[in-house]
């Protein structure tokens, strides 16, 4: 049985490391505490570690010691949550470094511009807990480090860590999923709690607290900046530039404690510098744990590859960026399979000794922490990481671009605007462009995010061939492409020079574009998501509005596929009035019409144009599909576009009245046992009678299989190898085959049913049909995100036709790595297809288009599913 947490009169050893070596180390010990400063048990009523501390109780405990101790602390609200909750940051340092905190703050900054800072700078350590809300024992440690380093009077460690930093504790960074783990657990618990892992106090309902209120990874939002947690905690962290930034998390009930040095493989654009000190915390944090016979792990299954977790992008901005995991509790005792009990003590213990451990690195080694921050930042500034500049055409997907741009500035990273036609390294911006110079000091992360793909180490792919070749699964973690160039669908190059511009503002509008005057009506082409939410606010105020699905020219001006005219004829002036200001609100581009005449394809009338309405959309909910599809989903929608969504669950789906619907959207997932024949025949009928159904990913197998499938497609097995054969004979029988070598030998225990090798995550190209509408924005082919093993057989043209599908094999991967099975067997495959059934229509996507909504480039693809198809099969 591991060490208790002996309440709050527990002490970490004294001096653990000097100069980065071991020193002695003491066990835990009882200490004495300030009895000024309030303990939890008095604040909110239970001792550590004997209740999880719920969000509300947590506020009440971080104001007890701010108040308590106004000058070694200062609570900061720094954002607030879909469901209204604060998200707040402590900050603790000595009473002397806290009376010229604005002075330190600010030459951290000046540091972190990549200038010499003028004396008054103190490294910061930011400790941040509970990202994922069900990984519970994070935030009751983060309390206990707080307090410990608030009231401990015997332990020289402390005191100097708050002689000698700055330490930021942000206690709980998912408040919204951190509540909806703790009701769940507390409505399930008796009178003791359980240990057996099978307990209904271990096993979430979904959605599962790891998720905020739209159900997305908190942890791979960072460069994304989707959710209002993780923009308020960018900025946070902007404004103190921490040299060291830790995230506490949890992992599987029967691991031990991991701590950095990470796993292979590094991101490139890490420094040597970097790595060195990860070496160097990791001892720290050893020597601690070793002292209280606490085993661990390093370099093991987490990487720092993917720059969108909170570890990765801090250390693209210059720090020393750490995932911690501790084995789960997922309750107040969880029953090993090794005979052992974890209790919820244990995990806060463990994280509290991590956090102390790791602040003593910083408190110990000062200079060295803040020298290698700046010369990060200044060596990034002077050119370093390159010279260059990465040119955004503002030509192609205007608004994506701007936001992008925006995005970016929110990062601290300098985006430079140039407006009107130019020129830049042989190539003409004819709207202008954004430029981003590599030589700044976000540099590296500029080169992460921007540069078309981020390679793996050589020796590291050249082991994960040979694990597969001797069928072991890889040892990828995340995806391997994210060039948000590509993903938002902007054209992005690397100009080798400067270019001019004006510094973009991270919270400046976007400029509307209005052209023209004339009394037929506003034309809204069809070309970027900024057009998309503009179309789905006007349905939404009742504004008319019509699409085609072929191209159109007028008085000389040629208007794409998808476009949309909202007609004077049929709408006040007062709602083409409410049409402008929409147009400015969204920043959209409308161009106004003279008269009905087009030089070239259809006019208003033909039967090319029909009536948009506001679709009513709803989306299978609950078991059975992805929590985080559906909430990707489900944002990109309502948050996005601006087309509210109904879920229903997806057990209720066969009782549930459809008629009352348009479109209905099944998530990522496997919901044919949760739906049943019930719900399948309710789908059904619902198609049959003129709806629409919009499958993702995996859940595609539900809608295709069976004798008369929905969609008459099929999952394919791995190459080389032959799905079931449905005879009992010939199942039961097999050829007699020699085996010469290690080849035939492999070759002859595969499994003949195997899926594809899954890929771990990488963009790909697609081309499209350009007769078809939901293709409509995409002539020129789109970038996707592919992950998984699932890969479809096409659609034949009786059935139905493959409106997207992946690119020759050539031509196939846009940035990542692929196997190069994975490459020949996707190429030519579906990635979006449609086939009429009924009155109605079915639309499957073999891989999320919302995914992490970082998939901006795809969001036109999504509004013709949802928004524009339930017009087109009325």
């Amino acid at each position: 049985m591991r060490n208790k947490f002996w309440g709050q009169c527990l002490v970490v050893m004294a001096a653990l490391m000097s100069a980065g070596q071991p020193a002695a180390a003491q066990s835990f010990t009882e200490g004495s505490f300030d009895p000024a400063i309030p303990t939890l048990t008095a604040t909110v009523g239970h001792a550590p570690g004997a209740r999880i501390t719920s969000p509300d109780q947590t506020y009440v405990y971080l104001k007890a010691l701010a108040e308590a101790a106004p000058d070694r602390a200062r609570l900061v609200q720094y954002a607030v949550s879909w469901e209204g909750r604060p998200l707040y940051y402590l900050v603790l340092s000595a009473p002397a470094n806290m009376a010229k905190l604005d002075a330190i703050r600010a030459d951290m900054a000046t540091i972190a511009a990549g200038r010499p800072g003028n004396g008054s700078a103190m490294p910061v350590t930011w400790l941040a807990y509970g990202v994922h809300g069900n990984e519970i024992s994070s935030t009751d440690a983060a309390l206990m480090t707080a307090y410990h380093l608030l009231a401990a009077k015997d332990d020289a460690r402390a005191a100097k860590i708050m002689a000698g930093t700055i330490v930021v504790i942000d206690p709980m960074q998912n408040p919204d999923g951190r509540a909806r783990f703790v009701n769940n657990f507390l409505a399930s618990t008796g009178i003791t709690p359980a240990a057996d892992r099978q307990a209904a106090e271990h096993d979430e309902p979904w959605p599962s607290g790891r998720v905020n209120h739209y159900m997305f990874d908190l942890n791979r939002d960072w460069f994304t900046l989707s959710q209002p947690e993780t923009r308020g905690k960018v900025a946070a962290i902007r404004q103190w530039n921490p040299v060291v930034v830790v995230d506490l998390h949890e992992m599987g009930g029967d691991e031990t404690y991991f701590f950095s040095p990470a796993a292979q493989p590094f991101n490139p654009n890490l420094s040597a510098a970097q790595i060195r000190s990860y070496e160097l915390i990791g001892r720290y944090n050893a020597a601690a744990f070793d002292a209280r016979g606490e085993p661990y792990f390093t370099r093991e299954v987490y990487d720092l590859f993917y720059p969108g977790y909170g570890d990765t992008w801090n250390a693209h901005q210059g720090a020393i960026g750490s995932t911690y995991e501790q084995g789960s509790a997922r309750g107040l005792v969880f029953a090993r399979r090794d005979g052992t009990e974890l209790t919820y003590a244990d995990g806060i213990t463990n994280h509290f000794t991590a956090s102390l451990a790791t602040a003593a690195a910083v408190a110990d080694n000062p200079a060295r922490f803040l020298s290698d921050f700046a010369a990060n930042r200044s060596g990034n500034a002077s050119g370093s990481a390159g010279r260059g500049t990465y040119v955004i055409d503002l030509s192609k997907r205007r608004w994506n671009a701007e936001r992008l741009g925006r995005r970016l500035a929110e990062q601290g990273i300098t985006v430079l605007r140039r407006e009107g036609s130019a020129s830049v390294c042989g190539k003409s911006y004819p709207a202008g462009y954004l430029a981003v110079p590599q030589a700044q000091p976000a540099a590296r992360l500029v080169k992460s995010l921007l540069d078309r793909d981020t390679p793996l180490p050589p020796d590291f792919l050249a082991e994960q061939e040979r694990r597969r070749s001797v069928d072991l699964p890889h040892e990828l973690y995340d995806v391997t492409a994210w060039s948000v160039g590509p993903m938002a669908g902007v054209d992005v190059a690397l100009c080798n020079a400067a270019v001019s511009g004006d510094a973009m503002s991270a919270d400046a509008p976007i400029a509307a574009k209005a052209e023209g005057s004339g009394s037929f009506g506003i034309a809204v082409p069809w070309t970027d998501s900024g057009q998309a939410r503009l179309v789905a606010l006007a349905l939404r105020e009742g504004i008319d509005g019509r699409v085609t699905d072929r191209a159109f020219t007028t008085a000389g001006r040629e208007f794409p596929r998808g476009t949309v005219v909202f007609p004077a004829g049929s709408n006040s002036p007062d709602k083409l009035a409410r049409l402008a200001e929409l147009t400015r609100d969204v920043g959209a581009h409308t161009v106004a019409l003279e008269n009905g005449w087009v030089d070239d394809g259809p006019n208003l009338g033909s039967e090319h144009f029909v009536r948009l309405t506001m679709p009513r959309v709803a989306v299978a909910w609950n078991d059975g599909v992805s929590q985080l599809s559906a909430g990707a989903l489900r944002y990109v929608l309502e948050q996005r576009l601006g087309l509210p969504v109904t879920p229903i669950r997806t057990s209720r789906l066969g009782r549930a009245d459809l008629s009352d619907y348009d479109v209905v959207l099944v998530p990522e997932g496997d919901p044919s046992s949760v739906l049943g024949d019930g719900g399948l025949r309710a789908i059904r009928s619902f198609v049959q009678r003129g709806g629409v159904l919009v499958a993702i990913g995996e859940s595609l197998e539900t809608f295709s299989s069976g004798e008369n499938p929905l969609l008459a497609v099929k999952r394919e097995a791995a190459l080389g190898r032959e799905p079931a054969d449905g005879d009992d004979d010939k199942a039961a029988l097999a050829e007699a085959v020699a085996i010469g070598n290690d080849a035939e030998y492999r070759e002859a225990i595969k499994d003949q049913q195997a899926l594809p090798d899954t890929l771990p995550g990488a963009l790909l190209n697609v081309v499209g049909e350009p007769d078809h509408f939901l293709s409509a924005g995409y002539d020129n082919g789109a970038v996707v995100l592919a992950t998984g093993t699932q890969i479809f057989t096409p659609l034949d043209r009786a059935n139905g036709i493959n409106v997207l599908r992946f690119a020759a094999p050539g031509n196939l991967i846009a940035s990542g790595y692929v196997w190069d099975e994975n490459r020949r067997q996707l190429a030519y495959k579906p990635y979006l297809m449609a086939q009429p059934q009924g009155r109605g229509l079915v639309i499957g996507f073999a891989h999320d288009p919302s995914a992490r909504a970082y998939l901006e480039g795809l969001d036109l693809m999504i509004a013709n599913a949802v928004m524009v198809a339930p017009s087109r099969v009325r």
